[in-house]
């Protein structure tokens, strides 16, 4: 078909390659064969390469013509602009013979064709990323070259230095794997702080739409945590969807995974050594963070193949450090060493910079940590990055308190205590300040929120909502509220009690109770409401207001009922005999001591905080370091003698919210029953995993036998704490080169009601560690003073 086309163009034989070049052209070489056999008169020819080619040419040349003039019989209410005088076309090299005029026409016409298909595709803007014509290792290079700027100072910083991409066109998620990646070199708190500063104006700049995704990303979150939207994604899924990505065995994967210990480092492996045909869509933060919130939406038959397909399509279309991340988010287990708290005073900042219309007010000496507070203190009462996010890009830092504030149905952290050592400490802190005392219940800490529907919501310290297990407690607070209450939000302890003997069960009867979808009917353990401050009532935030004024209110809006609903037990004295006396009643009730509140001065409610204004006292206080801790089994050692078959000894750690690191503090083999012994040494040996975390720190000469996953924490007591070169927690705080550990610790009980990065912090254990070497300074003195006198 060909050679009879072009027969009457050339004297020459066409050759089996047609080649054209103009300085106007795209130049293009196709081979093709001339086939020799006759084709059958009615068969429709095969379209070739170059009829493909030409056919192509001419839809693009076709998208390029103007729209044909309208019929619309309205006239324009202005003369069109004068036509811009079009350049001389350049002169093509492709040049004919002339004797045959229809031939050239032919000719010109592809020519022509072509022409206009290289200007349509030379008018189209270039993507500055993931361009078609790229391959990913351009594109990696790219980013990679342009990413190190977000470690500038953010004054000398311009976000549009690293947007590399078109404005308002989806942010890539490769750029923040990037800067996870940089934070995670980092152990500076300053320098993690710009960088997420920057890359937080780098999307502000390009893509604000996009801010809010990265931002829970950022946080390793998916959803604030009252909505409890959870990924629900075990090892065994990801293991699977990386084999297939990859085309791996899933035992391959889990060899790897015993050699390298992170899943996360599995999958970059396995990208980096596989090659692939076709290039799939550039990730991008919507992407994943939509995919995410399909992979948590899943239910029901078929949903973990549903969710492992979902997974693997990120992971095929994943490049350079992307896998690891998504792994690790899929985990819940980004570990890179920056907290949440670093995230927000990076947000405040971000504010701040990119708000060139907006000044702050005078009386503002330092915007940037002014801003950072002020983001750490909305999010304290309304945990909603939404919301947050959404009031920040319209309205600015610095009216986000007005448009952020405490709402029903969205929990606050608890306000919590500090520990001390006995009612003479109390006094002396408490100096000239009115203050009162509580009972410390044994039970589980709720917030239960009443909304202007009638709507009941139950969360936990964790901000977990857990209306479905208590539906009793539903019913009496509905029950029990007054008819002036439309609604409320109360904190409280949910207590197991014996209605029959009108008595306080412990905290393990409670813990024994359904955890979901509980029915009232079958209900075996039942719970009292014991309430001790109000948050919110009708409509109006009490948070700032001081103890006295919320308990007037606590007491004016609900009944009492024994066994339902009760008031803490409380006393207003500064008495020693009497606060002494008044703990031993709480004790003798089945309580863990008290709670010591200032009532005027210092009294408001300051959510998530753990703060001097609440003191908490518990008998045992008196007579060892002054608090139980909440420490993780991160390790064992195998049980001999009677403990054989059993784990004999645990390897606990105390966790760093500044380095999102779990640190060795003791070895435990006290305090467990036969029984306890056996659950725990069950429950934990599920948890078994090849080689410690890269994020837990231990000292070489502690090797337990086997390493767990952190997922329990136990409630610990001990006789004091020490200064220790084999144990690692609060190391460099109040030693260079040692850490602090506990002597004769022994098991209390298990916290099913904390998570892991719950668990006692590095920090407590330092402040505690110096509480007691000041007091034993202060015995010291005295017993000097008492030998002087002598």
């Amino acid at each position: 078909m060909l050679s009879s086309f072009f027969k009457p163009c050339f004297s020459l034989q066409l050759s089996t390659r047609i080649s054209v070049n103009s300085s106007s052209l795209i130049p293009f070489n196709f081979s093709f064969p001339l086939s020799s056999t006759p084709r059958r008169a009615m068969s429709k020819p095969q379209p070739s390469a170059f009829d493909a080619l030409m056919s192509g040419a001419r839809a693009a040349a076709a998208k390029k013509k103007p729209p044909p003039p309208s019929s619309s019989p309205k006239k324009r209410k202005s003369p069109p602009p004068p036509p811009s005088p079009s350049p001389k076309p350049p002169q093509s090299t492709l040049s004919a013979p002339a004797q045959n005029p229809n031939s050239n026409v032919k000719t010109l016409e592809i020519v022509e064709t072509v022409k206009q298909a290289n200007e349509t595709v030379q008018e189209e803007p270039p993507s500055k990323i993931r361009n078609t014509s790229s391959s990913p290792k351009d594109v990696i290079a790219e980013l990679k070259e342009r990413v190190p700027q977000l470690k500038k100072k953010p004054s000398s910083f311009d976000p549009s230095e690293v947007a590399c991409w078109e404005k308002d066109k989806p942010v890539p998620f490769l750029l923040l794997s990037l800067a996870f990646d940089m934070i995670d070199a980092e152990s500076g708190r300053i320098v993690m702080t710009d960088i997420v500063c920057n890359l937080l104006r780098t999307v502000i700049h390009v893509a604000p739409e996009d801010l809010v995704s990265v931002v829970y990303l950022s946080a390793n979150r998916i959803a604030p945590a009252h909505v409890g939207l959870e990924l629900g994604i075990g090892d065994a899924s990801i293991i699977k969807a990386l084999a297939e990505a990859y085309g791996r065995t899933e035992k391959q994967i889990k060899n790897q995974y015993k050699e390298k210990g992170d899943l996360g480092l599995v999958a970059k492996a396995s990208r980096s050594s596989q090659s692939m045909m076709r290039k799939p869509e550039p990730l991008t933060i919507t992407k994943v963070f939509n995919t995410f919130h399909l992979i948590a939406k899943e239910s029901g038959k078929d949903s973990q193949e549903k969710k492992k397909n979902h997974i693997k399509s990120l992971l095929v279309a994943a490049i350079d450090c992307e896998p690891l991340y998504i792994i690790r988010l899929l985990q819940s287990k980004l570990r890179i060493g920056y907290a949440e708290q670093t995230l927000l005073a990076a947000l405040g900042h971000a504010a701040v910079y990119s708000e060139e219309h907006s000044k702050p007010p005078p009386e503002i000496q330092s915007p940037y940590e002014e801003a950072a507070k002020i983001v750490k203190k909305v999010y304290s009462v309304l945990p909603d990055y939404d919301k947050i996010v959404s009031a920040l890009l319209s309205h600015g830092v610095w009216e986000l308190p007005k448009k952020c504030d405490f709402t029903p149905g969205v929990p606050v952290g608890p306000m919590l205590s500090k520990a001390t050592k006995g009612v003479a400490e109390i006094l002396n802190k408490f100096q000239d300040v009115e203050f009162t005392c509580e009972y410390k219940y044994d039970g589980e800490r709720a917030q239960i929120h009443y909304l202007e529907n009638g709507t009941v919501e139950i969360y936990s310290r964790n901000a977990e909502r857990n209306t479905g297990k208590f539906p009793d407690v539903v019913a009496a607070v509905s029950r029990l509220k007054k008819t002036t209450v439309s609604s409320f939000i109360l904190d409280c302890e949910l207590v197991a009690y014996d209605r029959a003997k009108q008595r306080i069960l412990p905290f393990q009867v409670l813990s024994t109770r359904a955890r979901k979808n509980v029915s009232v009917s079958d209900i075996k353990v039942e719970v009292c409401i014991f309430a001790f401050d109000l948050l919110y009532l009708n409509g109006q935030a009490l948070l700032q207001e001081n103890l006295k004024i919320r308990r007037e209110h606590l007491y004016g809006s609900f009944e009492e009922e024994t066994g339902f609903f009760q008031f803490a037990t409380t006393t207003t004295s500064n008495d020693v005999e009497e606060i002494q006396k008044f703990l031993d009643e709480a004790i003798d009730a089945s309580c863990e001591g008290l709670i010591i509140k200032t009532l005027h001065e210092d009294a408001t409610y300051e959510p998530s905080k753990r703060s001097l204004n609440w003191l908490k006292l518990k008998k045992d206080y008196m007579d060892n370091i002054g608090d139980s801790l909440d420490l993780v089994p991160i390790g064992a050692f195998a049980g001999r003698g009677k403990r054989t078959g059993v784990y004999g000894a645990f390897l606990l750690a105390c966790y760093d919210t500044d380095r999102e690191e779990f640190q060795s503090l003791c070895k435990i083999g006290t305090g467990f029953t036969e029984n306890v012994l056996e659950e725990r040494s069950t429950s934990l040996g599920s948890k078994v995993i090849p080689k410690p975390k890269s994020y837990y720190q231990y000292g070489e000469s502690v090797k337990p036998d086997v390493w767990f996953e952190a997922s329990e924490v136990w409630e610990v007591k001990a006789a004091d704490l020490t200064i220790s070169p084999v144990y690692r927690a609060a190391m460099g705080t109040v030693d260079p080169n040692k850490g602090i550990s506990l002597r004769f610790p022994r098991l209390l009980r298990v916290r099913p009601d904390k998570a892991p990065e719950q668990a006692s912090s590095s920090e407590q254990i330092a402040e505690m560690y110096k509480a007691q070497k000041h007091n034993h300074n202060d015995i010291q003195d005295a017993r000097q003073n008492d030998d002087e006198d002598i």
